[in-house]
């Protein structure tokens, strides 16, 4: 089969690749019918995630149909059309049981495209194949479900529901890539008073804006903490939300909230940020960092299918599979073409 294979920072490659086998009585074989780009998948090319070796084909989200099932697997079978999440779940073990996938001490956990071979190929081996995939409810296309493999639960779960977001607040979220417009989405559930996006991009601003935040700060022209302290007499967000994964981001979104406010982390950090406690110690914040658990996903999945959610608008830019080069070049050049999730089909 053909696949994208890492071949060290800044390498890559769609080439041949023997075709993946059932290698426990839990896994299933999957068709890829569609996948994406992440962010993440940038910062493993950058150099920032040093434990994915030369060798693995990258990528942790794909909507596909089963071909294969191992002996101990009791909930699918082939021709079943699958989401699979970009976290595996034993399933058993003593934070799958308390629903954190992401932490999963039994060789689950984010694993696809990061220490097993990964979703950006023709066929993938996807492990505890009965807790780490979803059917796909009829009417839900390809590409929505496609946006529940990581983009939305993890805007979801890390940004919004970790940063505590209530009634009323105002939500602060620096970065307005996929994951922050995911954050943005959610967020509204809770009817927070302001929703404010800061990004360097006005094309990601403008996405912002018509995503639902009714303030956006290109922070490469103006200065977020003033226009957060004018919205909020001085205080600062109750909530801010980091979706970018920069020291500097770290350190804005550290910045702009208030006393006794919340600060999660969703980004890639690949460097040490600094913590500045001399500014923070005595103002009684909460700051959050995670990954992602997907335990969300069967929630988000009936909010799309009943049309509460809109996630078509996530994806700008359609490739074949063998398009890997185009659609990297499109996505890492967001600025300049607009892109949010990149489909490959």
């Amino acid at each position: 089969m053909q696949a994208l294979v890492y071949h060290g920072p800044g390498h890559k490659a769609w080439e041949e690749v023997p075709e993946p086998e059932i290698t426990d009585d839990g896994d299933v074989i999957v068709r890829v019918d569609a996948t994406t780009i992440c962010g993440t998948d940038l910062h493993i090319l950058a150099g920032d995630v040093p434990e994915v070796h030369s060798g693995r084909i990258l990528g942790h989200e794909a909507v596909g149909t089963v071909v294969e099932a191992g002996d101990g697997v009791h909930t699918l079978a082939p021709g079943d059309r699958v989401l699979v999440s970009c976290i595996s779940a034993c399933g058993t073990c003593q934070f799958c049981r308390q629903g954190r996938y992401g932490q999963c001490l039994a060789g689950g956990g984010w694993i696809l495209g990061h220490t097993i071979d990964g979703t950006q190929a023709e066929y993938v081996r996807v492990p505890f194949a009965d807790t780490s995939t979803f059917r796909i409810p009829a009417g839900v296309t390809d590409e929505e479900a496609l946006m529940l493999a990581d983009t939305l639960p993890t805007g979801y779960e890390v940004g919004v529901l970790a940063g505590g977001v209530r009634p009323g607040d105002v939500v602060a979220i620096v970065g307005a890539g996929p994951v922050g417009l995911s954050a943005i989405t959610c967020a509204q559930l809770f009817s927070p008073s302001h929703i404010v996006a800061i990004d360097r991009s006005d094309a990601r601003l403008d996405a912002a804006k018509q995503f639902g935040a009714d303030v956006t700060v290109n922070n490469s022209r103006a200065d977020p903490l003033a226009v957060i302290r004018e919205l909020t007499g001085r205080l600062g967000a109750d909530v801010s939300i980091e979706a970018v994964g920069t020291a500097a981001t770290f350190e804005l979104a550290v910045s702009l909230i208030r006393p006794c406010g919340r600060m999660a982390n969703i980004g890639v950090h690949g460097r040490a940020a600094t913590l500045h406690l001399e500014d923070a110690w005595m103002k009684d914040i909460t700051i959050t960092t995670g990954q992602v658990d997907t335990s969300s996903t069967p929630t988000l999945m009936h909010l799309v299918s009943t049309g509460q959610i809109d996630v078509k608008r996530f994806v700008t830019h359609h490739f074949s599979l063998d398009e890997f080069d185009e659609a990297y070049d499109v996505f890492a050049r967001a600025a300049d073409t607009g892109a949010l999730k990149v489909i490959l089909t």
